[in-house]
Parts: structure tokens; sequence; C-alpha cells
């Protein structure tokens, strides 16, 4: 066992971010479950975040987090400013301990490289940008992102010990900023749902609507809009299917994306809320595809969840999933309409059992290279390289 093993045994950590709240997306998952993983190779991991920062959600499984008041000027609330959260890094900083901070642009994500740079600190610092160094994401708000980029964004990512990539392409854009600190790539992990969890969908049901999913935000960056462009130029070859789209609205984009079903015509389109918990899972087996149009994705948890309930996936090459392809269990598309429009009638064609072979692939990948527990030791392995120094961990890229 590992708690039993010194030589495995990991320093503590302090996995910090600024929001827990579903509606943040993917790190709301993946933040929790990684502290998790973390603690049977460390002897202390704790969470912490901004109050107001935690609802809902599938946050049942991890331990509450510590939650830290914000400043209530509007401004500085905006960015996440918390002498309580400061404070408490910093006081944890003076311990040989390990700093994580997740994501891009806030205070939490500035804090422990003030904490790093004390005098006094015997901390080491690794950083997950969570994605948000991608094309895409950088040009949405970038009159706000490029002068913190200057003042402080860039000095705290160049401050820390390990940046953390969740895939090769988001190594790919660390380094496209010009930074040079060691990099490990370590993917997230999904917990597999009994199948229990996911069959009582429904399944595909002959002679009744087959339904194509998409879940996540609703957000410009998720390509949304190109997918309901191919869906109107497929719809009438696809009279047994629907596309549903399913998730948190942000910049309101909902309406937008309604008025664009409206303007092309498309038909059997839905835009729903968000679902956690039980009713995800039974979301997920009711669906016959899934789709991820993005523009960028560090990883794209949905995927994995839809792979994980045996549903095959179709996405774009914003995301780094091009293992669909070598797994057989979806495609790996480029980006724009008419290749999105050209894999839905591929893959609505197929009949069902084909599309259920691939599912069931999907979820034997799942399980064979993204489970916790792996992820868990690998991210320890950094942690111990942090102090240790020596030859780095395989997951660790030099510049």
């Amino acid at each position: 066992m590992a708690q039993t093993d010194p030589m495995l045994q990991a320093p503590g950590s302090l996995q910090i971010i600024a929001s827990l709240s579903p509606e943040a997306g993917g790190p709301a998952y993946s933040v929790p479950r990684l502290a998790a993983a973390l603690r049977p190779w460390s002897p202390s991991v704790r969470l912490m975040c901004l109050e107001g920062g935690v609802s809902g959600g599938d946050l049942e499984q991890a331990d509450a987090p510590e939650r830290h008041h914000r400043s209530t000027w509007p401004f500085l609330n905006q960015i996440g400013w918390s002498p309580a959260l400061r404070q408490a890094i910093s006081v944890e900083a003076v311990a040989p301990c390990i700093l994580h901070t997740h994501g891009l642009w806030l205070m939490p994500n500035r804090y422990p490289a003030w904490a790093r740079r004390k005098p006094q600190a015997r901390c080491r610092l690794v950083h997950s940008p969570r994605g948000m160094l991608g094309a895409e994401a950088l040009r949405i708000s970038a009159w706000k992102k490029r002068p913190i980029w200057h003042l402080w964004q860039r000095g705290a990512l160049a401050a820390a010990d390990v940046i953390h990539a969740t895939a090769r392409s988001e190594y790919e854009e660390i380094r496209a900023a010009g930074l040079r600190n060691p990099v490990a790539i370590i993917p997230n992990g999904i917990d597999l749902p009994h199948p229990s969890a996911y069959r009582q969908g429904g399944g595909i049901v002959a002679g009744q609507d087959r339904t194509i999913l998409s879940l996540g935000r609703i957000h410009p960056k998720k390509g949304l809009d190109r997918l309901i462009r191919a869906w109107a130029s497929v719809q009438d070859q696809l009279p047994n299917w629907s596309l549903a789209l399913v998730g948190p609205a942000e910049l309101n984009h909902d309406t937008e994306l309604l008025a664009l079903a409206a303007q092309l015509g498309a038909r059997r389109v839905t835009l729903s809320g968000p679902v956690y918990g039980d009713a995800k899972w039974q979301l997920y087996g009711s669906a016959a595809l899934f789709v991820l149009p993005t523009l960028n994705e560090n990883f794209g948890i949905s995927v994995a969840e839809a792979l994980a309930c045996e549903v095959p996936v179709i996405s774009t090459k914003g995301a780094p999933w091009s293992g669909l392809k070598a797994e057989d269990c979806g495609w790996w598309v480029d980006h724009g309409v008419e290749p999105l429009a050209k894999t839905l009638i591929e893959a609505t064609t197929l009949d069902q059992s084909t599309r259920q072979a691939m599912g069931a692939r999907g979820r034997a990948w799942m399980a064979r290279d993204f489970g916790w527990d792996r992820i868990g030791r690998d991210m320890a392995e950094i942690y111990r390289w942090c102090f240790a120094g020596g030859p780095p961990p395989s997951t660790v890229e030099l510049a």
C-alpha cells in the first residue's frame, strides 16, 4: 500500500482555485478529484477556494473546501481579491509543502507566486493553467487579459517550479507563451459510473428520436454555433434524430444560439440548463452520439464522461482527443461546419451494433488510461521531484 512505503510519500499540498461552482466547467470536478487521488500518497491535501465559489453539482465526493472571503468592492471582487486567502497561503508557504494553483487571471492564481518568493518560504509552486492559454480562450475578453498578463500573470507562471498541462496541445500552448519552466503532462481522470447509472437513460429505441448530445458550458468558445449550422444542413437526412445542447449558459449565448437555429430553420434542437449527479449519467445514457465542437479545450471532461458511458464521440481538433480514432471509439475532425456535417452523416448511418461496439471500446480506454489512481500517483511523483530533484519523472518535458 502506498501509505506504508515512505519512499512513495509526497509532500503535503494546498490545492488553490478561485471557484468550484459547477458552472465554472471541468475544473470544478477535476481539481477536487485530483485532491482526493493525491491523499493515498500525501500526508496532507487541502483544498481552498473563494467564498461563494462552491455550489451543488458533483462535489459530494470531495472533502469540503476551505472557503475565504473576497473583497466586496466591485472591481476587487471581480478579480478575486481576498486578503484572507492570501494570508492563509502565506502561512502554509513557510512549511515544505506544494502550493498548486489552478487557472489564470484571478488573484488566487497570483497569491501562491507571491508566497513562493518570500525569503522564509520553503514551499514549491505548481501551476495548472487549465486550458486558459489556448488561442481561442485568450481571444475572449482579450482587452482584460493582456494587461493582466504583463502586470503579473506571466510572472506568476514563470515562478512555478513546474507547470502542469493536461495534454500535449496544452504543453505547446505553454511554450508558445514563452514559458521555459519544466512542464508535467498529466491528463485529467474520470470516475467510471456503474453501467446501471447510465443505462437507465433508455438508450436507442427503434422508431423513436435518437439523440445527439453536446453537454457543457453554453459559451462561444465551445463552437456550438457551428454544430447548429452543421445540424441544419443534414437534418432532412436524419428525420429520426434530434440535437440536445445541455449546460449552463454564459454571455447570453443560449439566446444567440436559439436565434441562429430559428434563422436557419433548424428543427428538433433543444437547449436546456445544466444537469448533475445521477441525472447527468442518465442523460449520457439516453444519447446515441456525443459531440464536442469546441474551438479550444485543454482536456474536455465531457468527452471522457461520454466515453465512460459507452457513447461514441465526435470531437473537433480543438480538443486533445486524437485517441478517438486510434481507439476506434469516435471521430477527431477538423474545425468547420462541413467536417461536422459530414461526420454526423457518417456516424448516424452506422448500425446500432457498430456504435455500441465503439462505445464499449471507449469505456475500456477510459478504464485503462484515465483512472484517478494512476493520475494521483503521477502528480505525487511531480511533487516529490520538486523537492528531491534528480532526473525528471517521465511525465516531465524540459525546455
